[in-house]
């Protein structure tokens, strides 16, 4: 899953103003937030890096206060390794501090560290329609392969990607074409809370908006150019693992799908792999695409290959010799993890409880001592 939020609820009114009046979404002078996250099982690929990584690295620049999380909860959704998810979150947390997400502008944690997603989730389900969840494109195509061993978690996971998304009070949530339908429901889950339990009160969730993520976000699979590179494809060979060595990089990308058409094109509908492949190379080469296109004129595959490869290879070298860094030092690692749950949690809690609050919860404080 390739999820996003926006995380902080900060202190707006005093606390006991803002659950006297339900005022979740309290008008404050903040960033605006984004929270994104990526699930940790198996090794990160490209597509994970150029579809969510780098932009999340990009847009530490542009002001915006940031959270960004191993998504531990998704990932089980499906039939998991016990003895591997604790590796992969390290692994992946490792990945995005190798990347560039650096802490001192993004806050980065693990999801099963705040339990609020948790708690959070279970009182959406209690007011989201069966129905809603029904029309859910991915659970209808990820419950196919599954046929009857499917979990109710992987039915649920969109109220789960709702609860990771509201609690931060999300403004702005980086999605592709794929997740345009979560935040859709998201949109809806929040309206409908506040419109049942918010009456003439402020809204306690607030309604995120799309952040449409930039041309390469979408990485296909290099063995078939109209699905979306995985983690769960069996065939290693359709995907670049950002841990793969020079030589394991090249020899994917040799065996990678192509076509027997003449030169190489964008955009062209009979050639999903070469536009998947054009769209990697400038994406990883770091051109424009009126430069990509005027350096491949009149070059076949035979040459364009190698070209790939080495452009994957110098740009993926330096964040794997961060990450061996990263992944030798667990102290660093460790203090990353836990200050960005400390701060996750400060805010999620507070959404929780406003939530709660406007739901008619008894809390330990309105018990009298």
């Amino acid at each position: 899953m390739h999820m996003s939020t926006d995380a902080t609820a900060a202190a707006a009114a005093p606390a006991a103003e803002a659950a006297a009046q339900g005022e979740g979404a309290a008008k404050v002078a903040r960033k605006q937030r984004i929270l994104s996250g990526v699930q940790p099982t198996g090794s990160l690929h490209l597509g994970n890096y150029l579809g969510a990584i780098k932009q999340w690295v990009a847009r530490q620049e542009d002001g915006y206060e940031n959270f960004f999380c191993a998504v531990d909860l998704h990932a089980i959704t499906v039939p998991h390794d016990p003895k591997k998810l604790k590796q992969d979150t390290m692994m992946a947390a490792a990945t995005y501090l190798a990347a560039g997400v650096d802490p001192a502008k993004s806050k980065i944690f693990v999801q099963s560290h705040v339990s609020a997603h948790s708690e959070l989730t279970w009182l959406l389900n209690c007011m989201t329609p069966m129905s809603w969840l029904e029309r859910m494109i991915q659970y209808k195509e990820k419950a196919r392969k599954q046929g009857e061993n499917v979990g109710v978690g992987l039915f649920d996971y969109p109220v789960l990607m709702a609860a990771d998304i509201l609690l931060y009070q999300a403004d702005l949530v980086p999605v592709g074409e794929d997740q345009r339908q979560h935040l859709e429901l998201t949109r809806d889950i929040a309206r409908r809370f506040n419109d049942q339990y918010c009456k003439r009160k402020r809204p306690v969730l607030k309604e995120p908006t799309a952040l449409i993520l930039k041309d390469g976000a979408r990485v296909m699979s290099l063995q078939d150019g109209t699905s979306k590179m995985s983690k769960s494809d069996p065939n290693d060979g359709s995907r670049i693992n950002l841990t793969d060595s020079a030589d394991v990089i090249a020899r994917k990308i040799k065996k990678c799908k192509t076509d027997a058409f003449d030169g190489l094109e964008w955009g062209n509908p009979e050639r999903p792999e070469c536009t998947n492949l054009l769209t990697l190379y400038q994406a990883l080469s770091g051109q424009t695409r009126e430069e990509v296109e005027k350096e491949v004129t009149g070059m076949r595959w035979g040459a364009f290959k190698p070209l790939l490869a080495d452009a994957a290879v110098a740009h993926l070298s330096p964040i794997q010799l961060r990450y061996e860094e990263i992944m030798q030092d667990k102290a660093y690692l460790h203090q990353v993890l836990r200050e960005g749950a400390e701060a996750a949690d400060e805010v999620a809690s507070q959404t929780l409880s406003w939530a709660k609050d406007a739901m008619g919860f008894c809390s330990l404080k309105d018990l009298q001592p």
